[in-house]
């Protein structure tokens, strides 16, 4: 018999800060970068009740960790719920069972954040976002802990969404926060362009990017589904979390490929490859990249790994039991 830890979401909130995230998710990727193992997501779709049922899993083999993802959505109860497993890599025992939910925009964020350091230029300061919820939220929180932002222009198709965003990012960080009626508008003068919607179609026009700009689009996770448009795609170096995602769920890729804009190949490299420096990033000023995010185990286990640490030293969390397959078969 063995014992892990369960965790809630309320005992992991203000245990970490974004750039907190930001560190360990960076480290994440390194070891991606030089051979982690890990994998894409799974995703099951469910007709009726609408809905689906989603898991991905990674190893961190320096940071001694491994685990997954699981989460539902939609379904009956028209809501998500995220399961995080989190094992030892050395034994394989449980260390914990993680309610993801609250650190879901922390770590999707850092990994935004990871590739804007990675890829944009060092003197960006003007970002453009597309998108007013949580996760949008989540990614300017952690990209203004890599770069000294001036000002941020947000645009959602909802004003008072796009205004309440402005009012609370503006008083939370340094830049001056302004919603904008358009996504041209938010794009305009741009060093950084986020997406974080859940989009089908486009929201911006590719053609309007501005010499030297960084993307990172965080909606793309399904072969249809796509933020960005494929003259985005051709005109930038391209970078995806995983490299398997090509072929999966990279749906903004896939697109540019079936209209012809770009052929085989157009990959640059996964986001590890160039935090481990195997790949370069960014080569001249005026270079267009893109970060195709999709998410990952990698972020995953990173952040959730941080937090368990940080929650043990303090005492919470339930202890759970554990059988080992060789005591529950005896």
């Amino acid at each position: 018999m063995t014992e892990y830890t369960y965790l809630t979401s309320e005992e992991l909130a203000g245990l970490a800060s974004p750039a907190d995230y930001v560190a360990v998710v960076r480290e994440g990727y390194r070891q991606r970068g030089e051979g982690a193992p890990t994998e894409p997501r799974t995703r099951l779709g469910n007709a009726d009740p609408p809905g689906f049922l989603t898991s991905y899993i990674a190893i961190l083999p320096e940071t001694g960790t491994m685990g997954g993802y699981t989460y539902s959505a939609g379904f009956g109860s028209n809501d998500a719920h995220f399961a995080l497993p989190l094992f030892d890599a050395e034994t394989g025992e449980p260390l914990a069972l993680v309610d993801g939910a609250g650190m879901n925009p922390y770590k999707t964020g850092a990994a935004g954040a990871v590739a804007v350091d990675e890829l944009a230029r060092a003197d960006a300061s003007h970002v453009g976002i597309i998108g007013s919820g949580t996760q949008a939220r989540g990614q300017l929180r952690a990209t203004a802990t890599v770069r000294d932002l001036d000002s941020v222009a947000v645009y959602s198709p909802t004003p008072e969404s796009r205004e309440s965003f402005a009012q609370e990012m503006d008083d939370e960080l340094d830049a001056a926060v302004q919603p904008v009626q358009s996504s041209a508008a938010a794009i305009e003068g741009a060093d950084i362009v986020i997406t974080a919607t859940t989009a089908d179609e486009p929201v911006f026009d590719g053609e309007l990017l501005e010499p030297g700009t960084h993307v990172t689009a965080m909606g793309q996770y399904h072969p249809k589904k796509r933020e960005v448009d494929a003259t985005t795609v051709a005109r930038s170096t391209y970078v995806l979390d995983l490299r398997a995602r090509i072929d999966q769920d990279a749906g903004a890729y896939r697109h540019a490929l079936e209209q012809g804009v770009i052929e085989d190949g157009h990959l640059h490299a996964e986001l590890g490859e160039v935090v481990a420096g195997t790949v370069p990033g960014r080569t001249s000023p005026d270079e267009i990249t893109l970060f195709d995010s999709g998410g990952t185990a990698i972020e995953t286990v990173a952040a959730a790994t941080m937090l368990y640490e940080r929650a043990v030293e303090k005492g919470y969390g339930q202890s759970l039991p554990a059988t080992p397959a060789s005591e529950a078969w005896d």
